[in-house]
């Protein structure tokens, strides 16, 4: 990649689900130039942790940066080195995206966005641009009748598979999906496979991002024991 050691950009990564910071430090791990340094949960978070670590870059959950983007922004800015933001959105960027950067911040990447786009994302928005990922527009109508939709990976899996990954979005261990399911462990780790072949994924987290970035429809979990 080429890039100097010491020219690392540091993030924060500032998100309530847990499984999508893991996510997102898992990505940029694997880059030369970007740096994982915090993850925060909220707001107040955000900026003890900006204090202490003083990143470049944050990636700002857009439920966290509407309960106080404003006020945030100018507590980051008193800092020695003002990072700049990204925010992550469930909601299209073009919903709600430039109202976010006329706010202060300094791009938005919806959370189905591919891995790619994180990174670039990230790079841009260090070096000083704005980014707002483009919204695909609508195909033009077919002359003709359209022609069959491929089969997805995920229109694969069984209802009994879904059910395990609804339990593994619960983070539970094979131990505790094999005793909800009524099923043995052996079982579990074996549909696992089967799952992680239909995907193309190769562990737990993998399939985790997996279903939220393509919004698997699952059945619910089962109710645990009180």
């Amino acid at each position: 990649m080429g890039r100097q050691p010491n020219k690392r950009i540091r993030i924060l990564i500032a998100e309530r689900e847990g499984v999508f910071r893991l996510g997102l430090k898992k990505l940029f791990a694997v880059e030369d130039d970007l740096r994982v340094v915090a993850q925060a949960e909220n707001a107040a978070q955000v900026v003890g942790l900006a204090e202490k670590f003083n990143p470049d870059l944050f990636f700002i959950q857009a439920e966290i940066a509407d309960e106080e983007l404003g006020n945030l922004l100018r507590k980051l800015r008193k800092g020695t080195r003002p990072g700049r933001i990204l925010i992550t959105t469930s909601l299209p960027p073009a919903d709600d995206g430039m109202e976010y950067i006329k706010r202060g911040a300094s791009g938005v990447v919806p959370k189905t966005a591919d891995p790619e786009t994180f990174v670039k994302s990230a790079r841009k928005v260090a070096q000083g641009e704005l980014w707002l990922s483009k919204v695909p527009s609508s195909p033009p109508a077919a002359d003709t009748a359209s022609p069959p939709v491929p089969l997805r990976p995920a229109d694969t899996l069984t209802r009994r598979e879904k059910s395990v990954i609804s339990c593994l979005m619960q983070g539970w261990r094979n131990r505790e999906i094999a005793r909800q399911l009524t099923i043995t462990e052996q079982t579990v780790k074996n549909h696992l496979r089967t799952i992680y072949d239909k995907v193309g994924v190769s562990d737990r987290l993998e399939l985790v991002l997996y279903s939220i970035h393509h919004r698997l429809e699952l059945p619910p979990p089962p109710a645990t024991a009180a």
